[in-house]
């Protein structure tokens, strides 16, 4: 806003630059700014000042599950894990032990090699494999991590594929076995459940958790390539349980009830790997 003065009085001047007569305002503070400090408002113009306050006082955006809205919408976590992914894929590929090393076995596992569970959630059985993870990865997981955040979205997906792991080990003897599609499975349970959260047709994502189930269960009827159901289905329910915590918490208690429910279920994996651990090691006389 500016103001004529009066009549043979000297020219205002900027109060961050004195040597400059100005009759603008600052619309905030009321003090006179030059071109140089002003910044355009929706009302007039105001001080750098007065912009960095006001931006200060600006509570940051969240989601309907806590998320704090980014600058940018790049899903950057979900293109790491797709990264970290083919990362292993191509050492895996150039080094013929990477598998028998780090895969999902029993008897390794029971003996200590307690990594197994979510290391063989980075490892895949050749190129198609890992090509359909990896594209379903790349559909399902921005959209969630956009909704959840990059925090809650990475522990859903770790989560769902140590669900996956972990029922592979409660249910397995001596299966050698990997793959993201545990943690994959665990992102279709959680879309369905933050889709009816949003009230938004889920009809679509239930078809692929059914075709997919279904795959699950036929192709190794009809083909002798084998699909290790337990992780499917243990990183399905995961997921859909950590996702229905993060969704249909009270925005009261929000972040203690999703922290609590992250809790809880590491506590339970941890029981129930204890629990397998001790009846495997009696099993193959490990003492």
């Amino acid at each position: 806003m500016s103001y004529p003065s009066a009549p043979g009085a000297p020219a205002p001047t900027c109060y961050r630059h004195p040597d400059r007569p100005t009759y603008v305002r600052c619309t905030r503070c009321n003090r006179f700014i030059c071109p140089e400090c002003m910044h355009s408002a929706a009302v007039g113009h105001q001080c750098a000042h007065c912009v960095g306050a006001a931006a200060a006082t600006v509570r940051p955006v969240t989601t309907q599950f806590g998320a704090r809205s980014q600058r940018s919408t790049t899903p950057v976590v979900t293109y790491v894990l797709i990264g970290i992914n083919v990362a292993m894929f191509a050492l895996q590929t150039a080094s013929t032990g990477m598998e028998r090393a780090m895969a999902l076995w029993p008897p390794a596992v029971a003996d200590g090699e307690l990594y197994r569970l979510l290391t063989s959630a980075f490892l895949h059985f050749g190129t198609a494999h890992i090509a359909f993870n990896m594209l379903a990865l790349y559909f399902v997981g921005p959209p969630l991590e956009m909704a959840l955040g990059r925090l809650r979205f990475s522990a859903l997906y770790l989560l769902s594929a140590m669900g996956g792991s972990v029922l592979v080990y409660l249910l397995t003897l001596n299966a050698l076995t990997a793959g993201a599609s545990g943690a994959v499975f665990g992102l279709f349970g959680a879309t369905f459940v933050v889709g009816r959260r949003l009230s938004m047709d889920v009809r679509g994502v239930v078809a692929v958790i059914v075709l997919n189930l279904a795959f699950t269960f036929v192709i190794p009827l009809i083909t002798s390539q084998n699909i290790s159901w337990q992780g499917h289905i243990g990183g399905l329910v995961t997921g859909a349980a950590i996702a229905a915590a993060y969704a249909y918490a009270p925005r009261q208690q929000r972040n203690l009830v999703q922290a609590g429910a992250t809790a809880a279920v590491v506590v339970l994996f941890i029981a129930l790997i204890w629990w397998r651990t001790v009846e495997l090691r009696a099993m193959f006389g490990l003492g």
